[in-house]
């Protein structure tokens, strides 16, 4: 099953969603262990590349997902309950907090990667113009930015998973494995 269904994801949306999942975690701890290298060390330049590089197909996976989203059905489980309902709003607004917390995040990214007006290159490719404008000091507050909104992603996506363990073991119901394979 490609496509989602009211009951499950299909296999398109659970690629993608494990795909970024991945990506978004492994940029991370890329980006903790870059924040530690000085200009002279051996992998300086590499890590900030790839990490740009990987970040602007990250950007990509994102728009392909948010379009999916918009043209796919969404699996909905019936809510009897008050407190089930709650739930559901608080999910909801969980992911349009994700989706837009990555946009910032990756807004932020490209800033900071065209502040001194060059193109953004992705492996070794100028592909994303740089703004016709700047403002002073844009490296630095996009920077900041960016280390925020970072770390606030990833206690979100954790935050995001703990529900998803809260759904299986004490709810007993099938949230998790919807994500995890689907049914014909």
């Amino acid at each position: 099953m490609l496509k989602n269904t009211k009951d499950n994801y299909g296999w398109f949306a659970i690629l993608l969603h494990w795909t970024m999942a991945v990506v978004i975690f492994s940029l991370f701890a890329l980006g903790l262990y870059m924040v530690e290298l000085t200009y002279y060390d051996a992998w300086y330049r590499g890590s900030l590349e790839l990490h740009k590089s990987v970040g602007l197909i990250l950007f990509l996976l994102w728009a392909l997902r948010v379009l999916w989203r918009c043209l796919n059905e969404q699996p909905v489980t019936v809510a009897t309950t008050e407190r089930a309902r709650l739930e559901q709003k608080a999910a909801y607004w969980m992911h349009m907090v994700l989706y837009a917390g990555l946009l910032s995040l990756m807004l932020s990214g490209y800033l900071i990667s065209t502040a001194d007006g060059r193109a953004l290159e992705v492996f070794g490719w100028s592909m994303v113009p740089a703004l016709p404008w700047s403002i002073a000091e844009q490296e630095d507050i996009a920077g900041e930015i960016h280390e925020v909104l970072a770390w606030g992603l990833i206690i979100m996506a954790a935050l995001h998973a703990l529900a998803a363990l809260k759904h299986h073991f004490i709810d007993g119901d099938n949230t998790l494995k919807r994500i995890l394979k689907s049914e014909k």
